[in-house]
Formats: C-alpha cells, sequence, structure tokens
C-alpha cells in the first residue's frame, strides 16, 4: 500500500524527527511531507486506506515513547542488538561489538516477543552473564591482601616466605595471615625473615572479622586453602588467587614459578574470573522435640495427609524453630547416617514440596565446584562452576533407581529426618562443622548471592578443562606418545 512506506516498522528503531522538515530526496521521490499532503489533496480513495492511513500517523507519533522505554529498559551491551540493520551511524561504525547475549539464563528484564516478559522479582538470587565478560576490575589500587598457607606442610615454607618478601618491599602491600601461621617455628628460626615477619598483620579465625579490610587473597596449597578462604568470608568475597601447590588442583590454576609475572597482572586488572556460586545453609534446631510433640502438625494425624505431595502447612513451618547455625558452603554439604550401622532416612523437599525419602547411606547437596569432590566420587556429573545449579546426590542408595540430579539454582532445598527413621543423622559444610540432625530438625540449602571470584590463568573454560585433564589422567597416553615424537623428531634432526 502506499502509506506502508511512511509507516516505521515494529522493530525498527530509527526516531521520527518531529517538528523537523526533512530534507527532500531523489528526484520523483516525495518527501514524507509531500506524500501526506498528497493524502489530503486526494478524498476519494476509500475509507479502509484513510483508516490505516491515520493508524500510521499514530504508530509514528508514538513510537519515540516507544523508543524512550526501550532505552530505558536496554540492557548492557544490547546496544549492537537493538540497533536496525543497515544503520549507518558512525558510533556503530566506530565501535567494536561487544557479546551481549546471556548464555547461562534470561536477565530478569528480557523481553520474549513483541508482550511477554518476566515479572520484576526484587528477591532474585544472581545474574549470571556472558562468562566472557566476566573481568576483574580494581575501583581502587589494591592495599591488603590475605595470604593462606597449607599449615603443616614445610615445603610451603620458603614459596610463603617469597611470596610475603615479594608483597611487602617490592610492592608494598599490607599482607594479612593467620597467627597460627605466623608464629610457625620455622618462620621464628629464621633471622633474614625476621623484618618481614614483624611487619605481617595476624589475626584468629572465629575472634577477628577481616571481612571488610581484605582486598585480594592469595592461597599457596591445595583445594582446601581455597575452602578456608570461603568459609572465612561469609558474605562479599574479594578476588581470590590459588597457586597450586598442594595434592588436587581442580580450583589452583597458577603454578608458583611464575608468580611474579601472574600477581603483577592481577594488580593491573583485566583478568578472567570464575564466579564458583555458594550455598547458604540454615540449620533450623528444637521444632518440636522441645515441646514433647509427636506429631509434626498440631493437626490429628489422620488430617496430615499430603494433597499432591504438599506438606500441611504445620510442616513446613519450621521457622518456629531456631536457627541455630548459617553458614556459605562452597563445596557440599553432606548428609550422612554418622557412626550409626543402621541406614540413613531422610526426606528431601524442593519449595516445600516432598520429592523423595533417601535410604541410604546419607545424601550430598553440592554446587558445580563440588560437583568434583564428593559427588564425583559418589557417581555424580562434573558440572562447570558458571552453570547456575544444584546438584543431588545419593550415597550408596538403597533403591537403585534413585540417581543424581540437578536443580535450577534459586530453588529452596530442605532436609528432615524421616518420621520413621530408627536413628539420627549427621550434617557437615564443605567437611567442617560436623554436628547432629534429630527428628524435628530441618537444613534448608539454596543458592547464596555472594559467589567466590576465582581468578583464572588463562580462561574459565581452558582452566576448568586443564584441570580435569591433569587431576583425572586424561589423554596421558596420549600426551606421553607426542612428547616421545616431538623427541624423536628432534634427535633426527640433530
Amino acid at each position: 500500500m502506499e502509506n506502508s512506506e511512511t509507516s516505521p516498522s515494529p522493530g525498527s528503531l530509527a526516531v521520527p524527527d518531529r517538528g523537523m522538515t526533512r530534507p527532500s530526496g531523489p528526484p520523483g521521490q516525495l518527501s514524507e511531507s509531500a506524500r501526506l499532503s498528497k493524502h489530503r489533496e486526494h478524498p476519494s480513495k476509500s475509507p479502509r486506506r484513510r483508516r490505516e492511513g491515520k493508524r500510521s500517523q499514530r504508530r509514528g507519533d508514538g513510537q519515540e515513547q516507544l523508543l524512550w522505554e526501550i532505552e530505558r529498559r536496554r540492557l548492557p551491551g544490547q546496544h549492537e542488538h537493538l540497533e536496525p540493520s543497515g544503520s549507518t551511524s558512525d558510533t556503530a561504525e566506530s565501535s567494536p561489538k561487544r557479546r551481549a547475549h546471556f548464555l547461562h539464563g534470561p536477565y530478569p528484564a528480557t523481553h520474549f516477543g513483541p508482550k511477554a516478559c518476566i515479572l520484576p522479582n526484587p528477591t532474585s538470587v544472581m545474574h549470571i552473564q556472558d562468562p566472557a565478560s566476566q573481568r576483574l576490575t580494581w575501583n581502587k589500587p589494591p592495599v591488603n591482601v590475605l595470604v593462606i598457607r597449607k599449615i603443616r606442610d614445610d615445603s610451603l615454607v620458603e614459596p610463603f616466605k617469597e611470596l610475603c618478601r615479594f608483597l611487602v618491599e617490592e610492592k608494598q602491600m599490607m599482607v594479612y595471615v593467620e597467627r597460627r601461621v605466623a608464629d610457625d617455628a620455622t618462620l621464628s628460626k629464621d633471622e633474614a625473615f625476621g623484618s618481614i615477619r614483624n611487619q605481617l598483620c595476624t589475626f584468629r579465625e572465629g575472634y577477628d572479622d577481616i571481612s571488610d579490610c581484605i582486598d585480594l587473597i592469595i592461597c599457596l596449597g591445595g583445594d582446601g586453602t581455597l575452602l578456608y578462604a570461603s568459609s572465612l568470608f561469609q558474605g562479599s568475597v574479594p578476588p581470590v588467587m590459588a597457586f597450586h601447590l598442594g595434592s588436587l588442583g581442580f580450583l589452583t590454576p597458577f603454578k608458583f614459578e611464575s608468580y611474579k609475572t601472574e600477581v603483577a597482572k592481577v594488580f593491573e586488572g583485566n583478568a578472567a574470573i570464575t564466579l564458583r556460586s555458594r550455598l547458604k545453609v540454615k540449620v533450623v534446631k528444637d521444632m518440636l522435640q522441645r515441646t514433647g510433640q509427636q506429631s509434626y502438625s498440631r493437626e490429628p494425624p489422620q488430617q496430615q495427609q499430603e494433597h499432591n505431595g504438599l506438606l500441611p502447612h504445620g510442616h513446613t513451618n519450621s521457622e518456629a524453630g531456631k536457627v541455630t547455625l548459617q553458614l556459605q558452603v562452597l563445596n557440599e554439604v553432606v548428609v550422612d547416617r554418622g557412626p550409626s550401622s543402621y541406614l540413613s532416612n531422610v526426606d528431601l523437599y524442593l519449595d516445600g514440596r516432598l520429592i523423595t525419602s533417601v535410604q541410604g547411606d546419607g545424601v550430598i547437596v553440592s554446587t558445580p565446584t563440588g560437583s568434583t569432590a564428593y559427588a564425583a566420587a559418589a557417581g555424580a556429573s562434573m558440572i562447570h562452576p558458571n552453570v547456575p545449579a544444584i546438584m543431588v546426590t545419593p550415597i550408596c542408595p538403597h533403591s537403585l533407581s534413585f540417581r543424581p540430579i540437578v536443580v535450577p539454582a534459586g530453588v529452596e532445598l530442605m532436609i528432615t529426618l524421616s518420621p520413621d527413621a530408627r536413628n539420627t543423622a549427621w550434617v557437615s559444610f564443605d567437611g567442617r562443622k560436623r554436628q547432629e540432625i534429630q527428628h524435628g530438625d530441618c537444613i534448608k540449602i539454596t543458592t547464596s548471592c555472594y559467589p567466590v571470584p576465582s581468578i583464572c590463568c588463562h580462561d574459565l573454560v581452558y582452566d576448568w578443562f586443564e584441570s580435569l585433564a591433569q587431576c583425572l589422567h586424561w589423554n596421558v597416553r596420549k600426551r606421553q606418545a607426542r612428547l616421545a615424537d616431538v623427541s624423536d623428531s628432534s634427535d633426527t634432526e640433530n
């Protein structure tokens, strides 16, 4: 139709010039005002065409308001995706294209089609962005560095002294260490290290709060050092740089031989980061056994029926109890049978709905980071740390049909003892703070909003697969064969 040329396309973002005269086009081509005046000069046209012309004009008038709304809701990095095809703006030509797609789930303000969108949720847990855009930057130059060293390992004394000397003398940093590390007998006997040792700031776990003064964490040891660093910060965690000087290296990508160069790069910023999600765990105790109630609800037993898998309100109202422990867990929460010889029998709930009863040696609730720990030994899959998920793995289940499952991050899991359980259960958090769970107690688990930013050596994809290949001895024969071929070729050339 004739008026279709003047109406903007649904996906176009070209702002109409209101109150301005557009330059006329090439000869033989009418301008917009001339074309509209031409329509006014021919009132003999059909009513249908006149109505379409009015609708087109109204769309043009409301386009500016629509563009303002789109610009206001536009996500960071989406300018290139919203630009119309064939745009010749100088900014679009001069600026490089940026990756703006989200690989691991929709952004809370994402629109689906012309009218559908997700309801705004102020309690959203976390936003997973494109992993390639996860880069470290410093608002201010880092000053305070926490150095964590593996305890009772004499082979780490010399690397620890070298790193502290480098940070204090060359980088003029304030170095924080644990008091038992600074009081090590080997360090106290070293007179040459005495001047550096006197400048170290010490703290005691559980007594001194250092969560607001640490800019960077450097770990020397195995994966346990990073787990320990996570336990020290129950809120926001500073960036963690882990050097592989221990037995396992799933979480420690850096080699200590080039520590000066690597640390200097981190201080400069623009390093790749893996956001390792954590679990927020609450242990709610003293719900019912302190009051002497035998039932999980005030209703009679015959009325405590499950309706479509949903428990009565009295059963799920665990807030009547007392929260005795709240932790941020990086690897996993393990519920097992403890010292008892009986199988454990616990109920697993997902957002208040009973999923299944786990009968066996226990159950593991782990993060993607913990998928390479206890969960992998129990037969679970290994998940990349950037996948937003929670993994539930049974430990030697009595029913072989119960396999490891993966649920979305953000849901709330709850674990309680089954009513017919003959013994109690025990729970531990990253292998620490082990305690007993009795009838009436419950464990609430969900995704924490405070991940652990782990600095990558290369990038988050290469580091993860490289750690799997080294720790699980993947392709060892192929690597040995390649090295043998390289050595044979060099000998032939010589």
